[in-house]
């Protein structure tokens, strides 16, 4: 068992999800899944809240959540899913399935809460067929603005990552997907919400990163 219980936080990340999703954070994730095909593994699958945008390309999802209460609430989301999906219990550094078996990887808010980053990033490296895909749409490290940085990496020493399940605002995730062997295609910089004060959590990444067949 790779358990990791954060049970306060998935209780108000049940609540606040919801919420965000009505607010145009859905749209995000719509764009994140167009198009997959074939096999996927999602890393870090919270409430499964992707589930309902996977398209019908998809022959299988195998989501990975190590919080019970989220992975819970995911299997009941994977009933009702479109496409084939199996929730199971593991962890972003030791994910359960076997090298080169799938097509796509799908990383959505995750990639800022894991312990080790890049041990994740080599899993997911590790078990993407070559020429395989990830799909990421993380929070990333303001790169506009000395004031919001620093405003994360204070958020990120001090109470954040405890009240937000791990999360780290301050990661240059993009730099650590490529150093794990991916080509980054696409990638598009966005703020969410767009409109008014930007919190550490703001500043966002959306994109597609080639497995390379060497590392």
């Amino acid at each position: 068992m790779t358990t990791t219980s954060h049970p306060i936080f998935a209780r108000l990340y049940e609540r606040y999800s919801a919420a965000v999703e009505r607010s145009g954070y859905a749209e995000h994730r719509r764009d994140l899944l167009a198009g997959l095909h074939g096999r996927v593994i999602e890393v870090g699958a919270g409430n499964g809240l992707n589930f309902a945008h996977y398209p019908g390309t998809v022959t299988e999802v195998i989501a990975v959540e190590p919080e019970p209460r989220l992975r819970a609430t995911a299997q009941k989301a994977a009933s009702s899913a479109s496409v084939p999906i199996t929730v199971l219990d593991g962890s972003a550094e030791a994910l359960p399935a076997d090298d080169n078996t799938f097509d796509v990887a799908v990383a959505s808010l995750v990639l800022c809460t894991v312990p080790d980053q890049a041990t994740a990033l080599s899993e997911i490296h590790r078990v993407l067929r070559p020429g395989g895909r990830l799909r990421f749409l993380e929070h990333v490290a303001a790169r506009h603005g000395r004031r919001l940085l620093r405003i994360q990496r204070l958020t990120d020493a001090t109470l954040g990552p405890r009240l937000m399940g791990g999360c780290h605002t301050s990661r240059d995730t993009a730099t650590a997907i490529a150093a794990a062997g991916f080509r980054i295609e696409k990638m598009d910089r966005f703020r969410f919400p767009a409109t008014g004060l930007a919190t550490p959590y703001a500043p966002h990444i959306r994109g597609t990163a080639l497995r390379e067949r060497n590392r």
